[in-house]
């Protein structure tokens, strides 16, 4: 599976713990920045995660940026994408199992590294239940559609 990862400068040394995590773990991971420390506008990853997930070059997406809150709505205007931020395991694995999200999303200033990485396993781990829950990521997606 490849997993695209998108930050901002503030999850610089979260990234890369992340990374290390995912490719420990099996995964292909494609870096989509940034790189440096440098303040950048975390819009331009979370677009760049989100267009990859959608058009299929990655398999889902991770993003991070101060709180996780500003990179996610970037990557939610990509029609298809489905972003979760998420400060705990527990949310993590709702937003799999009955939102079939394809993006993580959480924050470097809110989690630290080692709750990063249970949020990113039980993501990781945790598969859509289908059912109920299809009709209703199916009329999430719906609303994308009124918007044309």
């Amino acid at each position: 599976m490849r997993i695209g990862i998108g930050n901002d400068h503030s999850a610089l040394e979260l990234k890369a713990e992340i990374i290390e995590l995912l490719e420990a773990r099996g995964y292909e991971v494609v870096d989509y920045g940034t790189n440096s420390a440098e303040s950048c506008d975390y819009p331009i990853y979370g677009e760049k995660v989100g267009r990859a997930v959608v058009s299929g070059e990655v398999d889902k997406g991770i993003l991070i940026c101060g709180t996780g809150l500003g990179i996610s709505l970037a990557a939610n205007k990509v029609k298809g994408v489905r972003a979760a931020v998420c400060s705990d395991p527990f949310t993590a694995k709702m937003s799999r199992a009955h939102n079939d999200c394809n993006i993580l999303a959480f924050g470097a200033r809110v989690v630290g590294a080692e709750l990063a990485k249970m949020i990113v396993e039980t993501w990781l781990d945790t598969e859509f239940e289908g059912g109920r829950h299809q009709r209703r990521v199916d009329l999430i997606m719906d609303i994308e559609k009124k918007e044309d």
